[in-house]
């Protein structure tokens, strides 16, 4: 099954598709410019590149939130076009989750923080075990502070990741609480289509 996946919750813009679990490409940026200018050509760019159109994709998903409101619009607004109008199937996907889809294959706890406003965060915490990621928390919004104290419960590893993750570590007084690298440090379209 191939799966199409769409991630414009932040200044990102990223997509993917994957054939049942192997990668076949991903494109990913930063941009200045508006998701709706830049996600539906990087889609068929990518497409093109892989020699198929939207017609050999089986499914599509996308980012569901938490995330910036009008990106968020954007990007569900262009895979519900999209499934609609060749009759397929959509889905929408924690942000948070896809986050920790970026560490598929370690045995670790995710903790997914993203900015939402002031001092408060967008967060969820994820047991990674191989390839498996099941959810400890629901999505919620909270302080740093409140979340670096729910972290602290945990005598294991944990791996900050999303957009407010150095915040997290800077407030929080865990030594084993550590920042994901910069490659997997964002929400990817490969999360998205993962989940």
């Amino acid at each position: 099954m191939k799966v199409l996946g769409i991630d414009t919750s932040g200044k990102n813009a990223s997509v993917a598709v994957f054939d049942d679990n192997t990668m076949l490409a991903q494109y990913f940026f930063k941009t200045a410019k508006t998701h709706s200018q830049v996600i539906l050509p990087l889609c068929q760019e990518m497409l093109a590149s892989l020699e198929m159109t939207v017609k050999d994709i089986d499914r599509f998903a996308v980012a569901a939130g938490p995330g910036s409101y009008t990106g968020l619009r954007i990007g569900i607004s262009a895979v519900k076009a999209l499934s609609f109008g060749l009759g397929r199937e959509c889905s929408g996907v924690s942000t948070l989750e896809a986050i920790a889809y970026n560490f598929a294959g370690n045995d670790c706890i995710v903790g997914s923080v993203m900015k939402a406003r002031l001092d408060i965060v967008y967060c969820a915490l994820f047991r990674v075990t191989g390839s498996t990621v099941e959810r400890i928390t629901d999505d919620c919004m909270m302080t740093v502070k409140e979340l670096a104290d729910l972290a602290a419960q945990y005598d294991e590893k944990i791996i900050a990741a999303g957009d407010a993750a150095d915040v997290l570590i800077a407030q929080a007084e865990n030594k084993n609480l550590l920042a994901a690298p910069p490659h997997l440090n964002c929400q990817m379209a490969a999360g998205i289509c993962m989940c």
